[in-house]
């Protein structure tokens, strides 16, 4: 099984943080936030990835070119340019890594259906967006989307809240909570699971659809589209 991943855009929201990185590129404790997520999904079997390329994409690439390099001790015998000698293991030694030009402009319907020739052949594939980490587990959301037969299946979060809230008596504050996660409402958290067979219909080819417009609203309007309920950690790089 493969887990596709949105890592082209332009990250406007965070432009000011960082002009020289794509936003999955941005480091969490020292590693890129995609590589968080791409270990979410290692941890639960998931080591087949199709990375969607476009703003920066280079770097990404670079990341992974270069990933022993990065990653472990490294001898370099100069005057012989061909001698490297790397020690030591890492865990990501049986990642499979395919990384996708898929367009800067492309929206993200199109970057997926830019990636389908890697990923038709499979049963079902994962999606999600390169700038939200999740303790979702993904072994769960997987067995989940197969019990119900169903096309695709959207994990639900309910976001953490801006600002702390307080339940009254009266003036007195009964009750205290600093940004808590909000009580109604679902949004859609990414960590998708999508049916290969079924899936192209509602997806089509075009370079400027917008997954979360008409495919996802068409899958909704025929019932094929199912929550898969998470309530645990949820966090997108938006700031």
């Amino acid at each position: 099984m493969k887990a596709v991943i949105l890592c082209g855009g332009q990250g406007t929201r965070i432009r000011d943080a960082n002009e020289l990185l794509p936003k999955p590129m941005l480091p969490i404790g020292g590693k890129p936030i995609v590589w968080h997520i791409m270990k979410g999904y290692a941890r639960h079997g998931v080591k087949d990835f199709v990375l969607c390329l476009g703003y920066k994409g280079w770097v990404i690439k670079e990341f992974f070119l270069n990933y022993h390099a990065m990653m472990q001790d490294v001898t370099v015998t100069l005057g012989r340019h061909d001698r490297l000698e790397f020690h030591g293991r890492h865990d990501e030694e049986d990642w499979r890594v395919t990384l996708a030009e898929t367009g800067e402009s492309t929206q993200t319907g199109g970057r997926i259906a830019a990636v389908r020739r890697y990923v038709q052949d499979d049963d079902l594939f994962c999606v999600t967006y390169g700038d939200g980490v999740s303790d979702v587990d993904v072994g769960a959301l997987v067995s989940f989307h197969r019990s119900h037969g169903k096309v695709a299946t959207v994990t639900a979060v309910r976001p953490p809240g801006r600002f702390g809230e307080m339940a009254l008596d009266g003036t007195r504050v009964r009750e205290f909570n600093e940004k808590p996660q909000a009580t109604e409402g679902f949004i859609n958290g990414g960590f998708f699971v999508f049916d290969s067979s079924r899936f192209w219909s509602y997806l089509g080819a075009e370079p400027q659809t917008l997954l979360e417009r008409e495919p996802l609203r068409r899958l909704a309007a025929d019932g094929q589209l199912v929550a898969f309920a998470h309530t645990g950690f949820w966090q997108p790089m938006d700031t």
